[in-house]
């Protein structure tokens, strides 16, 4: 039974960025389907690049508005997922004071980084921007995602189990969408999901962690 009870604090908006082959629409779409299951109003705005595979893709996630426009406003998101290190610097600006910044560090070079016509940002500058913008940045180290298990379940289940996302949207009912979607096979998202929700991501809080 949902517990959406149509306040204004059972609302979220979610900015999503990453590049293609990554599922990061995914994660949209399950959220979307567990929050359809709840009750809970949703609106879900993906946007890909023109590249499929390493171009930018992004998406809006709205949770809790009955009526609600596409755009999330500039510095209005309650959370932020960005699976890609670069890529995280373009939606810093998406992200509302206080709100919170899950980073999954994964690298995809573009093209003028690997030929040496660029630099790549550092992650220490990453969080930094993220802090210098009021938010809290969640990092979650590639090196935690176990063997064979698809990336995006992961982050997913990190983002339920750390961030304000798991305030509205409990685990079982992305288990279930994630069921539902997998019917034959769920079990590899399952164990992702669940993998990602057990695990620790660091949390920097503490601005003097830049200093």
């Amino acid at each position: 039974m949902s517990t959406y009870s149509g306040k204004s604090n059972h609302s979220l908006d979610i900015f999503l960025i990453g590049v293609g082959g990554q599922g990061l629409l995914t994660i949209g779409e399950v959220v979307a389907e567990a929050a359809t299951a709840l009750n809970i109003p949703v609106s879900f705005y993906p946007y890909k690049g023109m590249a499929q595979r390493g171009g930018l893709v992004r998406a809006q996630l709205r949770l809790g508005r009955e009526t609600v426009g596409p755009n999330i406003p500039p510095q209005g998101a309650d959370l932020v997922i960005a699976m890609e290190v670069s890529e995280a610097l373009r939606a810093i600006r998406a992200l509302r004071p206080g709100g919170e910044f899950l980073l999954f560090g994964e690298r995809w070079l573009p093209t003028a980084v690997m030929l040496g016509k660029a630099a790549y940002p550092t992650l220490e500058v990453v969080l930094e921007q993220i802090r210098a913008a009021g938010g809290t940045p969640i990092y979650l180290s590639p090196d935690l995602l176990p063997a064979r298990m698809p990336a995006n379940l992961f982050v997913l289940g990190a983002a339920v189990g750390h961030t304000c996302l798991g305030d509205i949207i409990p685990a079982g009912a992305v288990e279930e969408a994630i069921r539902h979607r997998w019917p034959r096979n769920p079990g590899p998202n399952l164990a992702a999901f669940q993998a990602g929700f057990l695990e620790k991501p660091q949390r920097y809080e503490d601005p003097r962690i830049f200093v």
